[in-house]
This record gives C-alpha cells, sequence and structure tokens, in this order.
C-alpha cells in the first residue's frame, strides 16, 4: 500500500517523464515508463497495445514531433497505485490535428515508478455540442 504523498510524488514524475518521452520519441525513454507487460491504451474502447514492442509501435506509428505541441496537467486523484491526471494538449494551427484535447489519464503504477497500465481518455472540445 502506498502512502498518499509518496503515490502523488510518483505519479508526478512518471507524468514528468511521460512529457519528456513525449518531446523525444526515444524508444528508451518510452520503455523506461513501462514494465515490460504494460497494457496501453490510446482511448477507453481501444484494444491495447501490450509490452514493450506493441507500445513502442502504437507510440512511435502516431508520435508528435518535437515542438508541435505543448501539454499542462495536474494530479486529478490517488488511490493507493492509480493516478488519474487531468491534461490539456494543444497544437498550433498548423498542425492536422485539432488545435486542442481535454485528456483524462489513469495510470497503474509500481513500486518502480513504472506504469503496468496507461489509459488515455481524451475529447476535443466542443465536438458533442450541436447547434440549435
Amino acid at each position: 500500500m502506498w502512502d498518499r504523498d509518496a503515490a502523488a510524488a510518483a505519479a508526478d514524475a512518471w507524468v514528468a517523464r511521460y512529457i519528456h518521452a513525449w518531446q523525444t520519441n526515444d524508444p528508451g525513454d518510452i520503455r523506461s515508463l513501462f514494465t515490460p507487460d504494460a497494457e496501453y491504451r490510446d482511448g477507453p474502447s481501444t484494444k491495447p497495445w501490450v509490452g514493450h514492442d506493441a507500445i513502442l509501435a502504437g507510440w512511435l506509428g502516431q508520435k508528435d514531433d518535437p515542438g508541435s505541441w505543448s501539454f499542462e496537467y495536474e494530479i486529478t486523484a490517488i488511490d493507493g497505485d492509480v493516478a488519474i491526471v487531468r491534461g490539456w494538449t494543444s497544437y498550433p494551427a498548423a498542425t492536422e490535428k485539432s488545435r486542442r484535447y481535454d485528456n483524462l489519464m489513469v495510470i497503474r503504477l509500481t513500486s518502480d515508478g513504472r506504469a503496468r497500465s496507461f489509459t488515455d481518455w481524451w475529447v476535443i472540445p466542443g465536438a458533442a455540442e450541436t447547434e440549435a
């Protein structure tokens, strides 16, 4: 069982490493985030990428170029080894992606600070709104 403060610090450190890996797209940086048998979901209903090789292939198959985005976040909740992170991803208007995404990440951490599961629930703000 994790102490809440230690778990929050571990989650914050993990997200900082995640952002660094996102900036570098370096396979070593990406691998270091996850256990060898980790599950990574890039959406709540998507089939997981399982294990380092699948996570690398999925990540690098949809990677963002360094400097093409910005990300802000806050640790929203901690429950044992589970961290809930709220994030905001912005892309400049010059990219093909939407300009902004709201993220809710669910991360299950191990005692050594790696994730054994990761799910990114993301939405495009206003996408569900309809005009009257």
